[in-house]
This record gives structure tokens, sequence and C-alpha cells, in this order.
């Protein structure tokens, strides 16, 4: 597969508590310490004469709508070429804890809303990337009802639009069979650094960037 990343781009990161991974707001290029600062660690080294940038905007804790309220300060004002977009289990999750649910539909009109505005006020090209559960602990099987049709809104959307897709639902149900659920996100949704890394190695994969991959 053809590099799809070019000299010179901007690389955004975007999404929940598993993107942000600790970054330190105040620094502006600070990539936490989970898969987007693993991703461009790999990345850089593989590609230095590329000089590609990479931004991390993740915040812990939001959905869609959240990254909805967002989108001109913390993606369409940093004018990237290159948007990836991971969010979703937050969506479920608020089911769950608090009673405040997101319907498929909700989930979708927000998304679409997100993948809209990059289209028309950037030509960006987008990366979506699944979230996904293990069941650490078992309650989190019974996420699966609300989370899988929100995963399918996010494999719809790209096949929609052509965006690339990072699969990580089964990926990590398929690394589950080589190490317990819990090596790979102890609480079946923040992944280890295990799990951090399987994200980077698949991001990178789907991007083509195979000078960055084993």
């Amino acid at each position: 597969m053809e590099l799809r990343i070019k000299q010179g781009d901007v690389v955004l990161f975007q999404g929940d508590s598993i993107t942000d991974a600790g970054r330190v707001r105040e620094q502006p290029h600070d990539l936490g310490k989970g898969y987007a600062l693993m991703t461009a660690g790999l990345f850089s080294a593989a590609y230095p004469e590329m000089q590609v940038r990479f931004l991390n905007r993740g915040i812990s804790g939001n959905r869609a709508k959240d990254l909805v309220d967002r989108w001109q300060d913390d993606c369409i004002g940093l004018r990237p070429n290159w948007v990836s977009i991971y969010i979703g289990i937050n969506d479920t999750w608020r089911k769950f804890d608090r009673n405040d649910p997101t319907s498929a539909e909700q989930f979708e009109q927000s998304y679409r809303e997100l993948i809209v505005r990059t289209k028309e006020e950037l030509d960006a090209g987008l990366i979506l990337v699944e979230p996904f559960v293990l069941p650490v602990p078992e309650d989190r099987k019974t996420w699966r009802e609300d989370l899988d049709p929100k995963i399918n809104v996010v494999r719809e959307l790209a096949r929609e639009i052509g965006a690339l897709l990072v699969p990580l639902d089964g990926l990590f149900a398929q690394a589950s069979t080589r190490a317990s659920a819990a090596y790979w996100a102890p609480d079946g949704v923040h992944p280890s650094p295990a799990g951090h890394a399987l994200i980077a190695d698949a991001w990178l994969k789907t991007v083509g960037a195979a000078a960055a991959v084993r």
C-alpha cells in the first residue's frame, strides 16, 4: 500500500481519553503518553525526511457531540492535512454509568457533522478509528448491544466517504486470543502500553507506513 501521508503534512489526532493519554494541555505540541505519541515517534523515525507534524487534541470524557462543539478551534483552526478521529466509547459508557445514553442515530449525526465540516472547510484526509470494548470486568459484555451499532456507524461512514478505517474492535478481539483481555485493556476500555502499541501499529499500517511497523 502506498504511503498516504505526504511531505510536510500536519496530522491531527482527535478523540477522548484514549487519545488524550495524559497530554499537557498547556503545551500545544504535547502528544500525551499513548498511541498518538507512539505513532508519531515511529513514523517520524522511519520517515525523517518528510518532516510531518503531529498534533493531539484528544480530551478525556468526550463524546462525539463534544467534538462537534470544539471542532472549529481544535480541528478547523489548526489546518491539518489529515484528521484521525477516534471517538465512541463514551457515547456507550455514559448510558451505563450516568443513564445518559446516545443513540446510534445521534452518534451518526454528530460524526457526520465532523466529517462534512472537515471535508468542506479543510479538504483534509480522514482516518476513522473504531471504538472497542473488552469483557473486563464481565459487565462490559452488556455494552456490546449499545456499542456494536456505533462501530457499524463508523464503518459505514468510512465506506461512504472513502476514509481510511482502523478496525480496532476486531484487532483487540484477536489480540485477546494471544493474551488475556486485561493485558490489552485493564478496564476493558483504556489500553495498556501494549494496547496503545497495538493501536499505533494498526494506524501506521492503515496509512501505508510500512517502514514504521514491524
